[in-house]
């Protein structure tokens, strides 16, 4: 019954308009043809008329109730059903998908932050052997050994802070606290991280930003530091291959902005490779080349985060002599919103 009725509320308009047609007509008829043949032309032309319109109308049914009863069907389930009726015409089809991508999504979340909070806790874990490594590294006799191994010790540490941090970046909650920030704290604390290496390759460093304060998150100000840090030692030029590595940070107050420079004399970036660095997985020659081991994720993900800071990035390079990253923070120190 409840199917006649929704197959009735479908059609009713068109068998509404087919019952006027037939009187139109039969009305037509009645009036024009001859008197004495009225009653059996009229009656042959109903049969011709209603026979075959029965038959479509029952054939119609059918299909409908067969329809009708696959849709009862899959609206019990718990997958999309729009791809099975394309004609998109019944409000049940509609309700029952928003609400089966609303627990797919809401899903989907759960396992996002179960993998976040699994992944920040394995970190976590492996900071105890990482620091035990660290210590017992020192006590090795031979010198050579020792300072082998504390660089991959070192270098670990550091892919740990990254994960967590693009652990927490990658995630559905962007964790943002923003105060007025000394950039010559956060460029100090960002040398700190990345001393050891800096170090081992006779970095001359020099931090000149004192007094220049901008409004941001410091720990991801710092992570965007220390991604530029990393790459300033990944590709440095060492003095027997005729390099100088040094390390320039400084900042300049601007009428409308603040900005933050990173300046290394590295191995630079060519001039084909510069416009396509933020991207994401993009290694250019340097990471092709087979001399450096590059993912192309490390100013991918400065970038994104200095976006979503809702500062800007800038890069300009000279191949084979020097590398210079700015940041840009608008507002002279006036609190951003968020």
């Amino acid at each position: 019954m409840e199917v006649l009725k929704a197959y009735g509320k479908m059609r009713g308009k068109q068998q509404l308009l087919v019952m006027v047609l037939l009187v139109f007509v039969n009305l037509y008829f009645y009036f024009f043809i001859q008197e004495g043949k009225k009653l059996g032309h009229l009656l042959y032309l109903d049969f011709l008329f209603v026979l075959p319109m029965s038959v479509f109308l029952a054939l119609d049914y059918l299909r409908f109730r067969k329809r009708a009863k696959k849709l009862k069907a899959l609206l019990a389930e718990e997958c999309l059903i729009s791809r099975d009726f394309p004609e998109f015409g019944s409000q049940e089809i509609a309700c029952h998908d928003v609400q089966v991508l609303e627990g797919q999504i809401e899903k989907q979340f759960e396992e996002s932050c179960a993998l976040q909070d699994y992944v920040a806790k394995w970190c976590h874990e492996m900071k105890i052997p990482l620091a035990a490594g660290l210590l017992m590294a020192e006590r090795l006799p031979d010198a050579q050994a020792r300072q082998e191994l504390r660089w991959q010790l070192e270098r670990m540490n550091c892919q740990l802070n990254s994960l967590l941090l693009g652990c927490r970046l990658q995630g559905p909650l962007f964790d943002m606290q923003v105060r007025q920030v000394d950039l010559a704290e956060c460029a100090r604390a960002s040398v700190r991280n990345n001393r050891f290496f800096l170090i081992q390759e006779g970095f001359s460093i020099d931090v000149q930003a004192e007094g220049v304060k901008v409004y941001t998150d410091p720990s991801w100000l710092v992570y965007v530091l220390d991604q530029l840090l990393a790459n300033a030692v990944k590709y440095v030029r060492k003095p027997e291959d005729g390099g100088k590595p040094y390390l320039r940070i400084w900042g300049e107050r601007q009428e409308k902005a603040v900005l933050l420079f990173v300046e290394d004399g590295g191995e630079g970036i060519r001039r084909e490779d510069i416009r396509r660095i933020f991207e994401k997985g993009f290694t250019g020659q340097n990471g092709r080349n087979g001399k450096y081991k590059s993912t192309g994720l490390g100013l991918y993900l400065a970038e994104k985060i200095i976006r979503r800071l809702g500062h800007g990035i800038h890069v300009e390079s000279e191949y084979g002599v020097y590398t210079r990253f700015c940041l840009i923070f608008d507002g002279q120190g006036r609190e951003t919103e968020m």
